[in-house]
């Protein structure tokens, strides 16, 4: 027969129990009804967008011709766009024309799409302004939809396999984060709130509903919920002083400077701060999961560690955590901003400008504040589940004896008695039921 190695967690006290309600619940509470306060009810459209008719394609045939000799430019000026020339012809899978073949200009540009027989395309319809009934088409980008269809289906298959109903769970957070992002913080930036403060709300709504969600209703992850909200707060308060004393504007990019174009009174500097939080919040969740599970952990394997032992031993599982954290959000934020980096490195100004700049300053702090507020997560987060592991320790163990689950201690004088007996030397040609009755009268 094989041991059974599997041992239950010992239950939280009930007391600390109440403890954890009374603080997670108002917090909770507090959340959603913030949500509600500044849920956006009506999001206004970018003006100046133009809502161009697209249609899905599939290239039957690309003649490549040479390209006519350039118009003289202007001395100075940058030469125009230099090939492929040719039509491509393409059959329209909806709209209108669904079902006819069309002819478009071989796309050329920076950016512009390399196009085969066979491949999947999106045409854009253009209409002449001086006769809206001749319309044109051009081919805009590929479709992607069916390889993303397969990535994302892998993904989810990869995650369930290994994980099975935890990373079942994990899927659904993740489809809960998508969905407070997309109907919460993203319009209601855009319906004017304030952006940091929509961030605090959603990211807060994000935490409660992913954490439990995929780590269940337990002392341990309400513990990781405290921890990381103390921590994202603290993210906040930093990033707002950080971008206040380096003088940012949120204009340290081209995506921000189009969105101000189109939206005049949006306000990028919150953006910017937003930003910084919604990406913390994922590392912190990683962050505080952790150290509460380390604590709980190590309680139930040495339940003779005190608070200050626990505290200080998964501290140093913290710091080692921290270490590799801190090199993967640094390098997260260089590969996201590979393209400007390498913009800066080709700038012949000194470097004392270039690290100082708007656009390499934006990502210095965002990487500065959120690695403040992750290592603030770890005192915070170790300390709480320390609190937590070790209360009612005392009350349980005496819970146990009494209720008969240990045996209970043998009294002084029944010791005494059975090692005098144990001692007493055995005496010659006694029977065997005499020397158990002399010599054996002590119990056990």
């Amino acid at each position: 027969m094989g041991a059974d190695h599997t041992r239950a967690a010992r239950p939280t006290p009930p007391r600390v129990r109440r403890i954890l309600l009374a603080t997670v619940v108002p917090l909770f509470v507090a959340t959603v009804v913030a949500a509600g306060v500044l849920w956006p009810r009506d999001t206004p459209t970018l003006d100046g967008v133009d809502d161009v008719p697209r249609h899905h394609g599939t290239v039957t045939r690309v003649v490549t011709e040479p390209c006519p000799p350039p118009e003289a430019t202007p001395e100075g000026a940058p030469p125009g766009p230099q090939g492929p020339c040719g039509t491509v012809t393409v059959r329209v899978g909806d709209g209108p024309d669904a079902g006819h073949e069309v002819e478009a200009p071989v796309p050329a540009g920076p950016g512009a799409p390399s196009v085969a027989v066979g491949d999947e395309i999106i045409l854009v319809e253009l209409i002449d302004p001086a006769d809206p009934e001749a319309t044109s088409y051009n081919i805009a980008e590929h479709q992607r939809g069916e390889p993303l269809l397969w990535l994302a289906a892998v993904f989810a298959a990869a995650i369930v396999a290994f994980g099975r109903w935890r990373g079942l769970a994990a899927l659904a957070g993740l489809g809960a984060s998508f969905a407070i992002l997309l109907t919460f913080v993203l319009p209601g930036i855009s319906a004017g709130r304030s952006p940091l403060l929509v961030a605090v709300v959603g990211a807060a709504l994000i935490m409660f509903v992913v954490l439990y969600l995929t780590h269940g209703v337990t002392a341990q992850t309400s513990v990781a919920v405290l921890g990381t909200l103390g921590s994202l707060v603290l993210t906040g308060v930093l990033g707002a002083v950080a971008t206040a004393a380096t003088h940012l504007t949120g204009y340290g990019s081209e995506d921000a400077t189009t969105l101000s174009m189109l939206q005049a009174d949006i306000d990028l500097r919150g953006i910017l701060l937003a930003g910084i939080i919604i990406g913390s919040l994922g590392v912190l969740d990683d962050v505080t999961v952790t150290q509460a599970a380390t604590v709980t952990e190590l309680a139930h394997a040495n339940p003779g560690l005190s608070r200050l032992q626990l505290y200080r031993a998964a501290t140093r599982v913290g710091r080692a955590h921290i270490a590799s954290t801190v090199n993967t959000i640094v390098l997260a934020y260089a590969g996201a901003s590979l393209p400007l980096l390498l913009l800066l490195v080709a700038d012949s100004r000194p470097v004392g400008q270039i690290l100082t700049s708007e656009f390499l300053a934006q990502e210095i702090v965002r990487s500065g504040v959120a690695t403040l507020g992750l290592i603030a997560a770890v005192p915070l987060t170790t300390g709480l589940a320390a609190l937590v592991s070790t209360a009612g320790r005392r009350a349980a163990s005496t819970a146990e004896t009494d209720g008969g689950s240990l045996p209970a201690p043998r009294s002084t004088t029944e010791r005494d008695e059975a090692l005098e007996a144990l001692s007493q030397p055995r005496t010659a040609g006694r029977s065997t039921t005499d020397r158990d009755t002399a010599d054996w009268t002590a119990p056990e």
